[in-house]
């Protein structure tokens, strides 16, 4: 006798027993619970007053909460003698632009790797391989050198240009090509007579919409917490993130200013993963596709 399938809202689901799903649902609720106790810690750090701050051991909840440090981050904001929106500006500004070229220009080699044969192509990927291997701390001396040459210190394009052309992007863009964009349609499609960009932009992009939406999360989340570069010099041209680390570094008595400025930080970066994990979830799910 064939076994029932169970079903849920009229859709066929895993065939397992109610204890096993039971006993999944607490180990992820207690995995979430663990993920999310750093997030939790810096929200009550920054409604603690500051003799809560320092006490020992720390406290996961709050005696007294209090407003204060957020008053006293925006006090400070309002003292520097270059205007915080400045600074604000500077993090936008660098972090959209970097993160879109980033996105497109790591996509255009990706594809070109992953779907056009072209001698030498092989020898290109193991280079970019080669680069993982090497931590950005490495290359700062050779990193600068070049930016000076072309006289792009002390200007947004000093933090731009190199954000488009990382390695990981490309890796991760290029991995997701040759797995989830099947050649069969993309050969149907130059068939029918579109061009290789309109086949890349119409065809191969929507297929590997998981990558470049968990590289656009990746790129921003590095963008935006950047705190300060060798390469910019005018206070003008500075980061959001450098100027709350001036603020910080003021001493104890701004310990509190200090775990404000933690949680507004941390905000942008989750509220752009908030709005696009269901999308990757989603995407993750359905994008596998057979020839």
């Amino acid at each position: 006798m064939a076994k029932k399938l169970r079903t849920r809202k009229h859709k066929v689901v895993l065939n397992r027993s109610k204890g096993g799903d039971a006993g999944i649902t607490f180990m992820l609720v207690v995995l979430g619970a663990f993920m999310f106790l750093p997030m939790l810690y810096c929200v009550m750090q920054a409604l603690k007053p500051l003799d809560e701050l320092w006490m020992f051991p720390p406290r996961f909840y709050v005696m007294k909460p209090t407003f204060a440090n957020f008053g006293d981050l925006f006090s400070l904001m309002n003292t520097s003698w270059v205007p915080f929106s400045r600074y604000i500006f500077n993090t936008v500004f660098t972090s959209v632009v970097g993160t879109t070229g980033n996105l497109f220009f790591s996509s255009l080699a990706a594809y070109a790797l992953a779907k056009i044969k072209f001698p030498g192509r092989n020898v290109m990927f193991q280079t970019v391989q080669l680069s993982l291997m090497f931590h950005a701390t490495v290359t700062t001396i050779t990193s600068f050198v070049i930016m000076s040459a072309l006289g792009l210190t002390d200007t947004y394009w000093a933090i731009i240009i190199p954000a488009w052309g990382t390695s990981l992007g490309l890796y991760l863009m290029k991995q997701f090509m040759d797995t989830a964009v099947p050649d069969t349609v993309l050969e149907s499609a130059r068939l029918d007579g579109a061009s290789e960009l309109k086949t890349f932009w119409v065809i191969a992009m929507p297929m590997v919409k998981p990558a470049w939406l968990t590289l656009i999360i990746y790129s921003f989340q590095a963008l935006w917490n950047a705190g300060s570069s060798i390469y910019i010099h005018s206070e003008q041209l500075k980061s959001f993130n450098y100027a709350i680390q001036q603020i910080v570094a003021g001493g104890i008595k701004r310990a509190g200013a200090g775990a404000a400025a933690t949680v507004v930080m941390m905000l942008v970066p989750i509220t752009i993963f908030i709005i696009t994990q269901s999308n990757i979830i989603e995407t993750m799910g359905s994008s596998g596709m057979k020839d």
